[in-house]
């Protein structure tokens, strides 16, 4: 079988594991920059030029794609899917997984528990805005932030409504969600592969830090989901429509809340927390489907 990775950078972890994974399994696999890849359109012909030759052997794609390119990234496997190209993860998940309003209300839609999050047009009525979600700490958030970036902690009143007046006379679109102060700086994730969980640690903010993204210097460590969080992690990813996810959930009072369901989960942290060869649960789904 020939395995394209769509990879801006064959030298990252992830995407290195994978070709490695790959070949270990006797497959060919190559990387594609999405990026530089030629869609060309035409009836019942669809067509990949990338690097001066057509791809018209490969059998699978596994998409990685950034959130800075999910437009293009998203057409690129859009394309592949018309050509019967298998994708480890479908074109309109990944495009559901990016926009972070549309997969809060997926999953609300899907009675997955939920930090209670508001979104206006830029209201003015701030005050009516942080005390619909219980008042201040209110975590602020861009819709198009990632790996923790454009994450505010408004501690008071007064800081919720400068930081949302100013995002509001930006234009600055933001959603801004509940506080979860039992979490304690820590969250789950859960890594899902074809309807199973494969992996998960818990991420541990560094001290001061409420964020427990690893890129903002958290710790990880192999973790036991228990069963409500396994299966509120199961139901979000199904949910999404994705056979590769990366599920990261609060622990609450209320039981567990899902923050967001990543569909370009990275390996390096859950593979070094857990001892796991998740990159070889990946292929194996491949195989499955092809």
């Amino acid at each position: 079988m020939k395995i394209a990775i769509l990879s801006r950078n064959p030298k990252l972890y992830s995407t290195k594991r994978l070709v490695e994974a790959g070949k270990q399994k006797g497959h060919e696999v190559i990387v594609v920059d999405h990026t530089k890849c030629q869609i060309e359109i035409e009836k019942k012909r669809p067509k990949v030029f990338y690097n001066g030759e057509y791809l018209t052997d490969i059998d699978a794609i596994i998409p990685r794609i950034g959130a800075s390119v999910t437009f293009y990234g998203t057409a690129v496997v859009r394309q592949f899917e018309m050509m019967k190209v298998f994708s480890a993860v479908e074109s309109q998940a990944l495009v559901r997984s990016r926009d972070k309003l549309r997969s809060l209300q997926i999953l609300s839609r899907a009675g997955v528990g939920l930090p209670k999050t508001i979104f206006t047009d830029y209201s003015k009525d701030v005050e009516h805005l942080v005390n619909s979600i219980g008042g201040a700490p209110v975590v602020i958030k861009l819709l198009e932030g990632t790996q923790g970036l454009g994450v505010i902690l408004a501690e008071t009143t007064n800081a919720a409504h400068s930081v949302i007046e100013a995002f509001n006379g930006l234009k600055v679109r933001v959603i801004a969600q509940q506080f979860i102060e039992e979490a304690g700086g820590a969250d789950l994730r859960a890594f899902i592969v074809d309807g199973v969980v494969v992996g998960a640690m818990k991420r541990q903010g560094k001290e001061g830090e409420f964020r427990s993204n690893l890129h903002r210097g958290g710790s990880a460590s192999i973790f036991e989901l228990s069963e409500d969080e396994e299966n509120t992690a199961l139901r979000a990813a199904k949910a999404m429509g994705l056979g590769v996810a990366g599920v990261d959930l609060l622990q609450s009072k209320n039981g567990p809340l899902v923050l967001e369901v990543n569909s370009s989960p990275g390996l390096e942290g859950i593979e070094a927390a857990t001892k796991k060869d998740i990159a070889r649960e990946i292929i194996r789904y491949v195989e499955r489907n092809v």
